[in-house]
């Protein structure tokens, strides 16, 4: 069985949650046998059966997503001979459904996030958000199976396009390699990041974006105790904009308290670990958030994960098991915008404030954690069953 893979991201341009995914679910289904060619946004790759593509040269400087869509016909192009084309992300999920059209093959999407759910999207794209939201709704309604990465997700595919059959709807969850990913105490390198690994700390990992909710956070910091450090592990900006908003953000809170750590740059796999290992406990303060996949990386790291009650996370963090859920009511327009931030503010605080400052009890859940990751959701059982939705089409 021949699948062709396709994503915007592949290493070793990884940097999301779902590059992660792929990239495993990749190592992972060729160790069982699939033949496996990934076609992947970039420049070229050393990496036996991986194909690059970059933007056409005569669409350098159009918006976005037209450029994007012409990234996917030529991926398109070479999909022919395929068993089956699995797309991932809308930035894909053009070259998977002209690629089905094409050559009458069966295309599978991983749904990772919802176009009508990221409205703030049009603050990125302009009018390429109603090209990508038009190619997404396209693409799902034209796809053999949908992939959703966790239930909560399932439920917003539904809810985002009705005429959608639920049958054709598959919940699997994202995994974490529970190898790469383990506690890894590094007093030295954590104090060359700029953290005090003597203090207790608040840990975030994220994209500069909206749907991460990091604007609330700082908002939060402010009335954690005075000892606590708040680490951001922040990069990428969606936009401008937004960039700015947490700047202004950060150099407020800085000057209420010490303890405040931004590290604005990709961290690499052993430093993050350091840092997850050193943490008291994990905020995921996401207003929109699949699954996320960070919350897996610091569980499998042993660590407490304080996250809001959207999405995907309460089937990630059992509520007073493996961390602490923070609950919140959210505006139905799709933006997630909390209906009384104030009091999702405070709750976050409150929540934070709990877990790290009893720091037995938050160890307890990190170590609950671990155990929860290597139950659910190993890459091997992951791959297991999308090697079966593949299989069940051809």
């Amino acid at each position: 069985m021949r699948v062709d893979l396709l994503s915007r991201e592949y290493p070793p341009e990884v940097y999301g949650g779902a590059g992660v995914h792929v990239a495993e679910l990749v190592r992972s289904l060729r160790k069982q046998k699939v033949d496996v060619r990934v076609r992947a946004f970039g420049m070229p790759r050393d990496e036996a059966n991986v194909s690059s593509y970059l933007v056409p040269s005569d669409l350098g400087g159009a918006n976005p997503a037209l450029a994007t869509l012409g990234v996917d016909l030529q991926m398109a192009r070479d999909v022919e001979g395929a068993d089956v084309v699995h797309s991932h992300t809308w930035y894909a999920n053009a070259a998977g459904h002209v690629a089905s059209l094409l050559y009458g093959i069966p295309h599978v999407v991983t749904a990772h996030s919802l176009e009508p759910l990221r409205p703030w999207k049009a603050e990125q794209l302009g009018g390429g958000y109603r090209l990508s939201s038009w190619l997404e709704k396209s693409a799902f309604e034209g796809a053999a199976k949908i992939i959703a990465v966790s239930e909560g997700m399932s439920r917003d595919i539904l809810r985002s396009y009705p005429s959608l059959d639920p049958a054709r709807v598959e919940v699997v969850y994202n995994g974490i390699d529970l190898d790469a990913w383990k506690p890894n105490p590094d007093e030295e390198l954590v104090r060359a990041l700029g953290i005090d690994p003597t203090r207790p700390s608040v840990v975030f990992v994220g994209r500069i974006t909206r749907q991460k909710g990091l604007p609330y956070l700082l908002r939060a910091a402010a009335l954690l105790p005075p000892d606590v450090q708040l680490v951001l592990c922040a990069g990428a900006p969606d936009t401008p904009e937004i960039l700015e908003e947490v700047r202004e953000g950060v150099a407020a809170l800085q000057l209420l308290r010490t303890g405040v750590v931004w590290i604005d740059r990709l961290l690499g796999q052993t430093e993050l670990r350091a840092v997850l290992t050193s943490a008291t406990t994990f905020v995921c303060p996401s207003i929109y958030e699949p699954l996320g996949i960070v919350n897996l990386e610091a569980m499998a790291c042993g660590i407490a994960v304080v996250g809001t009650a959207t999405g995907g996370i309460p089937e990630v963090v059992a509520d007073g098991v493996t961390g602490r859920l923070v609950s919140i009511e959210q505006a139905t327009d799709g933006t997630g915008t909390p209906l009384d931030p104030d009091r999702f503010v405070a709750d976050l605080a409150e929540t934070l404030t709990a877990v790290v400052s009893n720091p037995k009890l938050a160890k307890k859940m990190g170590a609950a954690g671990r155990a929860r990751a290597e139950t659910m959701f190993s890459w091997d059982r992951i791959a297991l069953r999308t090697k079966e939705i593949y299989s069940s089409l051809i």
